[in-house]
């Protein structure tokens, strides 16, 4: 308990930080409303429906998104670690999208599926489906060869062999890519809602920011770190027990 306290220390400190500027005005309350209003506007926010229907909407689209792109991204990467063909076909289409920022690709989703929920969910699936795809090739391609030779020996089939031996070593990198996407699906469903969308956490962002409601504004903001910093949390918890058989 002690332990935790002291880790999640600064983020208290920071919170104090802020209120103190912005009750003292050391920075201008329109740009930097005190936490406490923020807070407010938050609550009431809630009360009214507004964050949660919004919410909503925005976390179906990073959900259905995420889950794409771990079930496509993993089967392919360790098709690709796996089968020679696989990954001389699809490695270089991997190579070239990588580096490329993922948010050029929202005119592309829009202008395919419109403004509805269908180009979100593609955005996050392409933009997170990669490094899921390199954690899952990088983990099976790791695979201990004495397993793989030990399985083989003793008669076991390819698929057999994949499932039992390779998906395993695969693991670790395949769930550090996860947790990699999982990140990327949050800025991937903010930066698409701020520009093309009608409901969602980044249309009442940019909504609230534009009409000078810049308490709801960071309300919404703050919201959205805490969602992302408790999936993370609760997504390493899932990860230690998935890899405690190594221990």
């Amino acid at each position: 308990m002690k332990q935790s306290l002291l880790r999640y220390l600064p983020l208290l400190l920071l919170a104090i930080a802020w209120e103190i500027v912005a009750r003292f005005e050391l920075v201008s309350t329109s740009a930097l409303p005190p936490l406490t209003e923020v807070i407010s506007a938050g609550v009431a926010m809630v009360k009214d429906g507004e964050l949660i229907s919004n919410g909503t909407s925005s976390l179906y689209r990073a959900g259905a998104g995420l889950a794409l792109a771990i079930l496509i991204g993993g089967t392919v990467g360790i098709a690709m670690a796996w089968w020679k063909p696989v990954n001389v076909l699809v490695a270089p289409i991997v190579e070239i999208f990588y580096p490329l920022p993922k948010s050029a690709l929202i005119p592309v989703t829009v202008i395919w599926l419109g403004f509805g929920d269908g180009s979100k969910i593609l955005l996050i699936f392409l933009g997170c489906m990669l490094p899921v795809t390199i954690g899952a090739f990088n983990g099976a391609r790791s695979s201990e060869q004495v397993l793989v030779w030990s399985a083989r020996s003793m008669g076991a089939s390819r698929l057999r062999m994949l499932w039992d031996v390779v998906v395993p070593s695969a693991m670790p990198e395949l769930l550090n890519g996860v947790r990699t996407a999982l990140a990327l699906s949050f800025i991937l469903l903010v930066s698409s809602e701020l520009i093309v969308a009608q409901k969602g956490f980044g249309y009442l962002i940019g909504f609230t920011g534009a009409n000078g409601n810049y308490d709801a504004m960071y309300a919404v903001v703050l919201t959205v770190a805490f969602l992302g910093f408790a999936a993370d949390r609760i997504y390493l918890q899932i990860t230690r027990r998935a890899l405690a058989w190594r221990d």
